[in-house]
C-alpha cells in the first residue's frame, strides 16, 4: 500500500511526493521565469510544440477527464507535456505569456473528474496574449468545471488542486486554487511558489490582489500537514533568496536556482524533500524533477530553454522557438514515447550511481552551457541554432562514450524501477 497523508478532516489527501518549484524575477526591463516539474520517476515529459490555429470550427474539446467548448482561434505553444495527458506542466506562447502549475494539496482536492491544473496551463497558454488575460481564463474555466480528477502517470489514485504562476513580457501573478474557488495576486519584482497556498491578504486593502471570495484564502484552504512534509517554505524562501544572487547572467542565475540542493550534497540521492532539484529516493521522495525551463520574457523577444530531461543538476538547457528545428522538441507523434527524455533518464540513473560520470556531466556542462545562454542571449535565430547544437552535441557525445562501459549497479530503488518501465541496464543509449 503507497504511503497517504491526511487533511484535518481525515480524508486521504494525496501519496507522498510531487513537488514542483516556480519562480519569476522582473528585473532590467525583462519577467524571467522558471520552472522544475516534479512527478513519478518514471513518467516521460516531452517538450511539444502546438501551431496557432484560426477559425477552428470544432465545437466540443476533450481534455484529460471531461470535454468543455473549444474556441476558434489559439496561439501557438510550446509545452512540456507529460506523456498521458492533454495538458501540460509549464510552456510559453507566441504572445510571450508563460505558465507553470505545481500541486497544492487543499482541503477541496477531489477525484471528481474537472479540469486539470495542466489543463489549465495549456488552455490559459491557448488562449491569452498576456498574463491578466491568462488569470481571467484560467478562472472562468475553473469556476465553470472545477478541478479534479486522477492526476497521476501510474498512481491513479494522485489528485490535487493547483497554483501558478502566470508571467508575460511586462507582468506577473501568483494564481491559487481550492475546488472552484481563487485567489490572484501581482508579483512585485520576485516571486515563488512551492506546493503551498501563498495568499493571506484583507482583499478590501490589497488592491493588487483579486478573488473568488473574501475569506482569508491560504487559512481557509491549505493544509497543514502536506505542505510541512513537502517543506514547502524552505523551497519557497530559498527560490527567493537565490532571486536576490547577483554577479551572474540571468539565464545562469535562473538555472542555478532550478539546479539547488538543500544541503549543497554531491550525492543527489541523499538529497531531501527541501531540495528545488529533486531526486527520487524510495519511500520518502517519490517523486522527482522530470522536467525543467527557464523563459526570458522582453517586449522585444521572448527567448525559451527546457532540458526535456530529468535532474537539471544532470542535464543541458536546450533553446527552442516557434519556428524551424530544434533537438529539444519531440514530434506529437511520438510525445507518448518521449526519446529525449527516455534517453537522458538511463544516463541520470546510471550517474545517481557513478561520482565519476556526474563529476564528467557537471565539469563538460559547465564549459558549454555559458555559451549557450550567451548565443541565445544574442537574440537573432542564428546564434539560438548554434546553441542547439552545442548542446545536442554534449548529449551525444556522452551516450557514445557509455556505450562501451559496464553499467553500475543501481540502488534497490531504482532496479526495481528499472524492472517495472524498462529504464535501466537494458535500454540503448
Amino acid at each position: 500500500m503507497k504511503p497517504s497523508v491526511r487533511d484535518e478532516a481525515g480524508g486521504t489527501v494525496a501519496t507522498l511526493g510531487r513537488m514542483c518549484d516556480t519562480q519569476v524575477l522582473i528585473a532590467d526591463g525583462a519577467v524571467w521565469f522558471a520552472k522544475n516539474s516534479d512527478r513519478e520517476p518514471s513518467e516521460p515529459q516531452s517538450v511539444v510544440r502546438y501551431a496557432a490555429v484560426s477559425g477552428d470550427t470544432a465545437a466540443r474539446l476533450r481534455v484529460s477527464h471531461i470535454e468543455i467548448d473549444q474556441v476558434p482561434q489559439r496561439h501557438a505553444v510550446i509545452l512540456s507535456q507529460p506523456a498521458w495527458c492533454w495538458g501540460a506542466e509549464m510552456g510559453l506562447n507566441a504572445a510571450g505569456v508563460a505558465i507553470g502549475n505545481e500541486a497544492i494539496f487543499s482541503k477541496c482536492a477531489t477525484m471528481e473528474p474537472g479540469l486539470l491544473g495542466m489543463d489549465l496551463v495549456r488552455l490559459g497558454l491557448e488562449r491569452a496574449a498576456t498574463a491578466a488575460q491568462a488569470v481571467d481564463v484560467m478562472t472562468a474555466l475553473l469556476v465553470r468545471h472545477g478541478q479534479g480528477g486522477p492526476a497521476g502517470y501510474k498512481d491513479r489514485g494522485f489528485h490535487y488542486d493547483n497554483s501558478f504562476i502566470v508571467a508575460d513580457t511586462r507582468e506577473a501573478w501568483v494564481l491559487e486554487t481550492a475546488g472552484r474557488e481563487w485567489a490572484a495576486r501581482r508579483i512585485d519584482g520576485r516571486g515563488a511558489i512551492s506546493n503551498a497556498l501563498t495568499i493571506h491578504r484583507d482583499y478590501d486593502r490589497a488592491s493588487e490582489a483579486v478573488a473568488s471570495t473574501g475569506i482569508d484564502f491560504a487559512r481557509t484552504y491549505d493544509t497543514r500537514l502536506m505542505p510541512l512534509f513537502a517543506r514547502s517554505q524552505a523551497r519557497r524562501d530559498a527560490g527567493l533568496r537565490g532571486l536576490d544572487r547577483s554577479g551572474l547572467p540571468a539565464f545562469s542565475r535562473m538555472a542555478a536556482q532550478l539546479r539547488s540542493h538543500a544541503r549543497n550534497n554531491e550525492a543527489p540521492a541523499d538529497g531531501s524533500n527541501a531540495d528545488i532539484c529533486m531526486h527520487a529516493a524510495g519511500f520518502i521522495r517519490r517523486h522527482q524533477t522530470t522536467g525543467s525551463m527557464i523563459a526570458r520574457l522582453a517586449p522585444d523577444g521572448a527567448d525559451a530553454l527546457f532540458t526535456g530531461t530529468s535532474a537539471p543538476c544532470l542535464s543541458i538547457f536546450r533553446p527552442v522557438r516557434f519556428d524551424g528545428d530544434w533537438s529539444v522538441l519531440t514530434p506529437e507523434a511520438e510525445r507518448v514515447e518521449a526519446p529525449l527524455w527516455r534517453r537522458h533518464e538511463w544516463l541520470h540513473r546510471w550517474a545517481l550511481a557513478d561520482a565519476g560520470l556526474r563529476e564528467r556531466l557537471r565539469s563538460t556542462r559547465e564549459v558549454i552551457e555559458p555559451q549557450i545562454f550567451a548565443l541565445v542571449t544574442l537574440g537573432d535565430a542564428d546564434g539560438a541554432q548554434r546553441a542547439d547544437r552545442l548542446a545536442a552535441s554534449w548529449h551525444k557525445v556522452l551516450w557514445e562514450s557509455l556505450a562501451s562501459l559496464e553499467p553500475p549497479k543501481l540502488s534497490r530503488h531504482w532496479r526495481h524501477l528499472a524492472e517495472q518501465d524498462g529504464i535501466g541496464p537494458g535500454l540503448s543509449i
